[in-house]
C-alpha cells in the first residue's frame, strides 16, 4: 500500500551498459557521489551482447534518465547520437565514441565523452604529472582511446605516438589528427623511452598484455593502465619488470570520468579523491 504522504521524490534510474561489466565500479561510485549531494538515485550494471540500439531503446522507456557506455559500445554510442535528433557535444564528436548518454525530457539523447577529462585530471591532479613536453605512448585504437587523445594533445606533449596490434587502425586514428599523432607498430614501440605509456586496450580484463617493445620502458617511465583490479595487471607487472618507476591502474581515472559524467547529469560535481580512497580501500586496488 502506497502513503499518500511520502512526497520523498522517485529514484531516478542510470547504469553502466557494455560487455563486460561484472568487474565496474560504477554502482558504487555514482552511489557514493549521491550520497554526498542528496540526489536520490538508483545506478545497476546492464550487461548486453549485441542489440545496443535496443537496449538504450529499452531503457530510456524505463524510466531511464542516462547511461555510461563501456566497451565494447562507445562507436556503437557515438553512431546513435550522430543521427538526425539527438545531439553530441564537440569532444565525443571529435572523438567519435561516447560513453555518457543523458536522455532528454523530449526523447532527444544528448551523448558526451568524459573519459578524455577523467585520464588527464587523474594524471595531472591525482598523481601529479605535468604532460607538458612528454613523451608519450598510447596503446590502442578502440573507442576508450578515441575520447583521450584530444584532452591528451591539449596537454601539448612533446610527443604522442599511438601503437596497436591491428596497425591500420592505429594509422586510421592517426589520421584523425593530422601531424599530431605518429603511428608507430608494436616493433617500433623500442626505438626510443618514453616518459608516459598508457595502456589503452582492455587486455588486462582477461590477463593479457599487448606485445610491446619493452625499450619503450626507461627509469623516467610512469606506465599507466586504463583497465583496474585488485592486483597489478600484466601491463603493470612487466612495466615494473622493465624499469618503470612507477606504476598506476585506472581506477582514478574511473571515478573522474564518472565525476564529469554526474555532473553532466545532475549539475553538480561531486569530490572525487574521499571515492578514489574509499574504493581503493574497499576493493584492494593497487597502485605503485
Amino acid at each position: 500500500m502506497n502513503d499518500l504522504f511520502d512526497f520523498k521524490p522517485k529514484a531516478v534510474r542510470f547504469a553502466v551498459m557494455g560487455n563486460p561489466v561484472e568487474h565496474s565500479r560504477s554502482p558504487e561510485i555514482h552511489r557514493e557521489f549521491a550520497l554526498q549531494t542528496g540526489i536520490n538515485l538508483e545506478y545497476d550494471r546492464i550487461r548486453i551482447d549485441g542489440g545496443f540500439e535496443q537496449a538504450v531503446s529499452h531503457f530510456q522507456a524505463s524510466n531511464g534518465a542516462g547511461l555510461n557506455i563501456t566497451v565494447p559500445f562507445k562507436v556503437d554510442a557515438w553512431k546513435l547520437c550522430n543521427r538526425p535528433g539527438n545531439q553530441l557535444s564537440n569532444r565525443a564528436g571529435t572523438a567519435r565514441a561516447v560513453n555518457t548518454l543523458r536522455f532528454e525530457e523530449n526523447g532527444t539523447i544528448y551523448g558526451d565523452n568524459t573519459d578524455g577529462t577523467g585520464l588527464v585530471t587523474d594524471l595531472e591532479q591525482n598523481i601529479g604529472l605535468a604532460l607538458e613536453s612528454l613523451s608519450i605512448l598510447l596503446i590502442g585504437a578502440g573507442g576508450a582511446v578515441r575520447g583521450i587523445l584530444e584532452p591528451l594533445l591539449a596537454c601539448c606533449p612533446a610527443r604522442l605516438d599511438i601503437t596497436n596490434r591491428t596497425m591500420s587502425k592505429a594509422s586510421e586514428m592517426a589520421d584523425l589528427f593530422g601531424e599530431k599523432v605518429n603511428p608507430v607498430t608494436l616493433q617500433e614501440t623500442g626505438r626510443r623511452q618514453y616518459d608516459l605509456v598508457i595502456n589503452g586496450t582492455a587486455a588486462g580484463l582477461e590477463g593479457q598484455m599487448p606485445e610491446l617493445d619493452s625499450h619503450c620502458i626507461g627509469p623516467n617511465t610512469l606506465a599507466y593502465d586504463m583497465v583496474y583490479g585488485s592486483r597489478l595487471t600484466p601491463f603493470m607487472e612487466w612495466a615494473l619488470d622493465n624499469g618503470a618507476y612507477a606504476v598506476h591502474d585506472g581506477l582514478g581515472m574511473l571515478v573522474e570520468q564518472a565525476a564529469a559524467s554526474f555532473h553532466l547529469w545532475h549539475g553538480v560535481h561531486p569530490q572525487t579523491r574521499p571515492v578514489v580512497e574509499l574504493i581503493s580501500k574497499i576493493h584492494h586496488v593497487r597502485s605503485i
